[in-house]
């Protein structure tokens, strides 16, 4: 075990801890109990315990999750992956349903 590779979390390279991450929140209605104020914080909780930088913010407010069309913040996440602009290599939600 004399030549075993042992990496603690603390040891990782700056560019490995320095992770870059997109943040989606969506809220149909203000009637809702997960807000979109309550999603970012539980999403910035989990960027930080893994050590992620949340760099961009895609939000929809009032609209339904029913038709992906309606949803301006969630078709340019999607635009922005599929034509390769994107500057993050995460995408975090606070529940896929959002």
């Amino acid at each position: 075990m004399a030549n075993a590779l042992v990496v603690h979390k603390d040891s990782l390279p700056l560019s490995q801890k320095a992770l870059r991450a997109a943040q989606y929140v969506r809220m149909s209605t203000g009637l809702q109990k997960y807000s979109i104020e309550n999603q970012a914080v539980v999403i910035a909780t989990f960027a930080q315990l893994h050590h992620l930088t949340i760099v961009r913010t895609y939000r929809d407010e009032g609209e339904s999750g029913l038709r992906i069309k309606n949803r301006l913040g969630l078709t340019q996440l999607i635009k922005d992956v599929q034509s390769g602009s994107a500057d993050y290599s995460h995408v975090l939600v606070f529940d896929v349903s959002r």
